[in-house]
């Protein structure tokens, strides 16, 4: 026969904080549930027996009667104990509840939501809502980042194409602005040819005056028809080579 070695009467000190009652009770809760563990233990182990011994009883005799009785009055003292034991705890637990209510009411209130199946399978599938967001809002940000990925490709290879064509509309740039001084440079020198070509008509017309009558009329008029065209390219050349210096292109 099993002996109990705990005072089941004496009480614990009363505690005052926190940090007190919330050891001790856990510590009860876990005394309980062993002692709980260990009357079933023995109940099963009891009633095992009782099963042997009445199968021994259908081969034998009623001897064995009296022994599985005196066996099940042990289990029933046992039980007792622990249970006197266990109503000790309980009473103990019941009048620090009642000096500290804020505090066991508190941790009573914790308890019973983790042990609780209803608020246990609330808070299982509340944690498993809240990884299901989790991974979604993953995957949405993982899509999104692919996508601004393919964007930024995509302006990436349009920005290539954009430079290759200025770099090339550069150089033709400079190859036109390196057209256009040429040019330039032509005209004034077919400016120049122009102006020369009015002093000669006017040099000419000197000389023109010294002939006969008749012939110098003749000659005087080709003249001046000359000299008036040359004048007119001379005019028409000098206005291109101010359109080219508008560009910032010296000549």
């Amino acid at each position: 026969m099993a002996s109990v070695e705990e005072n089941p009467t004496a009480a614990p000190p009363e505690p005052r904080l926190l940090e007190d009652v919330t050891p001790w009770i856990d510590s009860a809760v876990q005394q309980a549930t062993v002692y709980q563990k260990t009357v079933e233990d023995t109940i099963d182990a009891a009633i095992e027996a009782s099963r042997s011994r009445f199968s021994q009883i259908r081969s034998t005799s009623s001897a064995h009667l009296q022994q599985s009785i005196d066996s099940l009055q042990d289990v029933k003292s046992i039980y007792n104990q622990y249970e006197d034991l266990l109503f000790a705890r309980l009473k103990d637990g019941i009048n620090v509840a009642a000096s500290h209510p804020l505090i066991t009411g508190g941790v009573a209130i914790g308890v019973g939501s983790l042990t609780l199946k209803r608020p246990r399978r609330f808070l299982y599938y509340s944690t498993l809502r809240l990884f299901v967001s989790e991974e979604s809002l993953l995957s949405k940000a993982d899509t999104k980042v692919k996508e601004l990925h393919q964007t930024i490709s995509q302006w990436k290879a349009v920005s290539d194409k954009l430079e290759r064509r200025a770099s090339v509309a550069e150089e033709d740039l400079i190859r036109g602005r390196t057209k256009l001084r040429q040019a330039g440079k032509q005209i004034q020198e077919v400016v120049r040819s122009a102006y020369k070509i009015e002093r000669q008509a006017v040099g000419l017309k000197d000389v023109i005056r010294e002939l006969p009558g008749r012939e110098a009329s003749r000659f005087r008029s080709q003249v001046s028809s000359l000299a008036s065209e040359a004048k007119k390219e001379r005019n028409a050349l000098t206005k291109e080579v101010r359109k080219i210096s508008n560009y910032g292109i010296s000549v």
